[in-house]
């Protein structure tokens, strides 16, 4: 077992209170801080380090949480992040969710800068237009990362990235891959262009069919997906932009499929595409 202090911090602590205004955006913006709840974020949190420096700076845990979790309790201390021990109306207070799992960590903003995005040459980029659900954009960033893409590029209408909504439902996904965030739609899809990334749109409408992509061979290059808002999908103007406009065909009496569903099937078509011979993973292996 770990050892721990045996005082509780005070739910009136200048630190509980500093982490409790982390639920409100502006406070996030202000501090570049963000909550990650749960043994599984706060494992991927502790794991994680952005040029050398761990991204969990603090970790708030009850009793029974640290005896339970103590292996994550003594990540967090090997990588100098502040452990407090705190009733379970502390945590309660500090957690966005109903029913917490005892663990709140506090994290430093890890995003990637579009550049060192476009630099690494990714074959698989998933790109959020106008989404504005935290849920599904956690979720679309889960799919990318379990499909093998090499960023997420959420534009400047989308959703903040550390939403505590978006960042549970990342399932700690969002401490896996490289996430940009704020760039304008039109400028991630020309620069994705440029840097020789196939972009498909994903929109029901489409007039070609996801089956007959794949048959016809035509995916099994670096490609860009662009997801568009829940309830209005992409605009007009954005579909011209991509190199073709994709749907995912309905082959039961399905009126659609939702956002976080449609990306799961498209990721994956890519990554089985480009994972087949002749397509940009086996010819260029990382």
């Amino acid at each position: 077992m770990v050892p721990v202090s045996p005082e509780l911090i005070s739910p009136r602590s200048a630190r509980v209170a500093a982490a409790r205004r982390l639920a409100k955006r502006n406070f996030r913006g202000k501090d570049r801080l963000f909550l990650a709840e749960g043994p599984q974020a706060v494992r991927e949190a502790a794991a994680h380090r952005d040029g050398g420096q761990a991204t969990l700076v603090e970790l708030f845990a009850t009793v029974e949480a640290a005896e339970r979790y103590a292996d994550i309790v003594g990540e967090a201390r090997a990588v100098g992040a502040r452990v407090h021990l705190a009733d379970e109306d502390v945590i309660a207070d500090i957690s966005t969710t109903v029913t917490p799992q005892g663990l709140v960590g506090v994290c430093r903003f890890l995003d990637t800068p579009f550049e060192d995005v476009l630099a690494a040459r990714p074959r698989l980029v998933a790109v959020l237009a106008h989404v504005r659900d935290p849920g599904n954009a956690g979720t679309v960033l889960r799919c990318a990362d379990a499909a093998g893409a090499e960023a997420v590029v959420l534009t400047d209408a989308s959703v903040d990235l550390y939403n505590p909504k978006a960042v549970r439902a990342s399932v700690g996904s969002l401490f896996h891959l490289p996430v940009a965030v704020g760039v304008p739609v039109e400028e991630a899809i020309e620069r994705l262009k440029g840097a020789g990334v196939r972009i498909l749109a994903a929109d029901g409408a489409g007039d070609r069919d996801l089956d007959e992509e794949l048959d016809k061979g035509t995916m099994g290059g670096p490609t860009a997906w662009v997801f568009g808002n829940e309830a209005w999908g992409l605009p007009e103007e954005t579909r011209e932009l991509a190199d073709a406009v994709v749907r995912v065909p309905i082959h039961g009496k399905a009126e659609s499929l939702n956002l976080a569903t449609a990306a799961a099937v498209c990721l994956y078509a890519s990554a089985r595409a480009q994972r087949a011979p002749g397509g940009c993973r086996s010819v260029t292996q990382s």
